[in-house]
């Protein structure tokens, strides 16, 4: 459930600005998405011209990238820390709380993001609200969604399992489990609402990321406004 939205000129000012944080020697995450794609594009740039950067990847979409602009790849569990993870968001909120998982990686990409000393989250002004309120990306275990579906009604969600776009049947995963869209109206309360959903047996991890963006680059026709709580 990709979010549309935004020009590619903005969201690649904002790449870019987040990428020029990082300094010689770091450990970066590589956040999926065409937003964090220019940071990566620029991350690669900057390797080519010197810089000592290597790069954990959030998917195998970012990785691929990393490996096609010039960045080293190193696995999430080789590394004793990441630096500053770089990523995009689906929708940001007046608190710089977030929704993410519209590419189905935001397991993999809040583990990054929690680890890193530093999260940049990288958005055009498309991605930004006062009050979260897209539906709430929601992994799970295959065998488990009937289950899941029942406890996300019973919290106020409607939930919508995700098509697949070129394949019948729905997405799967790069952890080889599901996705629900739940759709929870206006969240008001996304703190709460996190820790009900991961106290849902079943749920892998969802795609409210509260508490976890440091700093939000938001990509203009005329420059780059940078955002902290």
């Amino acid at each position: 459930m990709k979010t549309p939205g935004g020009s590619d000129a903005a969201k690649r000012r904002a790449g870019e600005h987040a990428a020029d944080l990082v300094t010689d020697g770091d450990v970066v995450g590589l956040g999926t998405g065409s937003t964090a794609a220019h940071a990566i594009r620029a991350l690669g740039r900057a390797a080519d011209a010197g810089l000592d950067v290597r790069g954990v990847a959030t998917s195998y979409a970012s990785r691929d990238l990393a490996r096609e602009v010039g960045i080293p790849h190193v696995d999430l569990a080789g590394v004793e820390r990441i630096d500053v993870a770089i990523d995009g968001a689906d929708q940001v909120s007046d608190d710089l709380d977030l929704i993410k998982g519209g590419g189905a990686a935001h397991a993999r990409e809040k583990v990054i993001a929690a680890a890193a000393e530093r999260c940049v989250v990288v958005v055009d002004p498309s991605k930004e609200a006062g009050t979260l309120g897209r539906p709430v990306p929601i992994e799970v275990l295959p065998d488990a969604r009937v289950t899941v579906r029942r406890a996300l009604r019973d919290l106020g969600g409607e939930p919508t399992l995700r098509a697949a776009e070129r394949k019948d049947g729905p997405v799967v995963t790069e952890n080889g489990n599901l996705v629900f869209d739940c759709d929870f109206g206006s969240v008001t309360a996304p703190a709460a609402l996190a820790t009900d959903l991961a106290a849902v047996p079943g749920v892998v991890e969802h795609g409210l990321f509260v508490g976890l963006a440091d700093e939000v680059h938001v990509g203009h026709a005329d420059g780059v406004r940078v955002r902290t709580p």
